[in-house]
């Protein structure tokens, strides 16, 4: 049985035996140990279910919706503020509820969302495929678009219209909302971007008011205004010294954060990299880029490759999954774009190291930095990028502040 491999005192085996719904989550423990999960992992699950079962009132024939188990979550984190055990209320939430949502999924009592929970839903699946299947775009600028079109749409929702009467100002307001929330002003200009899109084709179709989308302006601007940011190259080799300590989660990260420096890969780039993409025999590796529907072949240098296969042989568990960066803990899936994210962000905070981008897309940048700084051509670094012209490559020109300054030092002679 589960709770006696897992605990051995007496006291602590008694409690998760008779407490709610015991055989549910001896069950759904068996589950995970099957997935893979470590025993620690699967001692803190339980714990977790524990507290969680407790909580949260399952009925003997019900289902339990995704709205009782956010507010039993919510309740428990005011307990626990109160008794002053609660270091990260925002984590301890989304901790409870992802394990809530996960173990009442498997036992088959969560209440599927519903498909059309706010106004513009409907609208929303329709521009979706509009973008995806007449415009071509790739699935990353779709999902990005989607992702701010329902944001605006849950914040109109609020006030209980129908979609029909959404106004100008609704979006300007909106907006505004955005840059009182600290957002910068090339996320509200690509916010506004994607809404203008969307109500453009909305209009067209005769699903709201068809001047919306002319009248929805972002901040102004300038092109290439700003400078590529990223951290300096030997902060880049720090973070991924930082790596060395052997630990599954180390040698992962290690290969992940050489693909993204060396490299200079976007997120979702790593994140879809298969196992078929190297091959071993010729030292290569394709990448697939999705902005410019191609594949593109890199040399697989030694230190990338002894990095991956380390990974490959050391770490990464037996899965019918292609892609070759997993989660470390059970269950085992593909990392996200945001995994992604969280993994290079939480590093370069831990070694206190400052930049204006903490994602993925810094290292990039770095990248590009490095390049300019060793002296190769704007082509040159736009081809390594993958930049489909060398328009998008002209902002690292900016960077190449030494360049800049032997440029100004030349003396005109008897030119003048």
């Amino acid at each position: 049985m589960m709770f006696e491999h897992l605990f051995q005192q007496p006291a602590i085996l008694t409690r998760h035996r008779e407490g709610p719904l015991a055989r549910d989550r001896e069950r759904f423990l068996l589950h995970c140990a099957e997935q893979g999960m470590t025993r620690s992992s699967l001692s803190w699950l339980a714990s977790e279910l524990l507290m969680i079962s407790k909580r949260i009132d399952v009925p003997t024939d019900g289902l339990i919706t995704q709205r009782q188990i956010e507010a039993a979550a919510d309740q428990w984190v005011r307990d626990q503020r109160r008794r002053g055990r609660s270091s990260s209320s925002s984590r301890s939430r989304r901790r409870f509820v992802q394990v809530a949502s996960h173990w009442l999924r498997f036992l088959e009592r969560l209440q599927a969302p519903e498909p059309n929970r706010f106004v513009g839903m409907e609208v929303i699946q329709h521009f979706m495929a509009y973008m995806r299947d007449e415009r071509g775009y790739s699935i990353y600028t779709v999902g990005g678009r989607r992702k701010i079109i329902e944001r605006f749409l849950r914040a109109f929702d609020v006030q209980n219209r129908p979609f029909s009467e959404v106004r100008i100002a609704d979006v300007d307001n909106f907006l505004e909302s955005l840059g009182k929330q600290n957002w910068c002003r090339t996320s509200i200009a690509s916010s506004a971007r994607a809404l203008r899109s969307f109500f453009r084709y909305a209009g067209e179709n005769g699903w709201c008011a068809d001047n919306i989308a002319a009248g929805i302006t972002g901040p102004r601007i300038f092109k290439q205004e700003g400078l590529a940011a990223g951290p300096n190259w030997d902060d880049v080799e720090r973070l991924i010294r930082s790596t060395c300590d052997n630990t599954p989660r180390d040698i992962r990260d290690k290969a992940i954060l050489q693909l993204l420096a060396i490299y200079g890969l976007r997120r979702g780039e790593v994140c879809s990299l298969r196992l078929e993409d190297i091959n071993w025999m010729q030292d290569r590796i394709s990448i697939s880029r999705p902005k410019q529907r191609c594949t593109q072949e890199y040399p697989l240098l030694p230190s990338v490759g002894e990095a991956i296969l380390c990974y490959l042989q050391q770490v990464r568990p037996p899965s019918c999954y292609r892609e070759i960066f997993l989660t470390v803990r059970a269950p085992f899936r593909p990392l996200s774009g945001d995994g992604l994210y969280d993994i290079v962000r939480t590093r370069l905070l831990a070694l206190g190291i400052r930049t204006p981008h903490y994602g993925p897309h810094g290292l990039r940048h770095a990248c590009a930095k490095h390049m300019v700084a060793q002296r190769l051509s704007f082509k040159e670094i736009g081809d390594h990028l993958g930049h489909r012209s060398v328009s998008a490559t002209r902002i690292y020109a900016k960077v190449d502040v030494a360049g800049l300054r032997g440029v100004a030092d030349l003396s005109l002679g008897g030119l003048l």
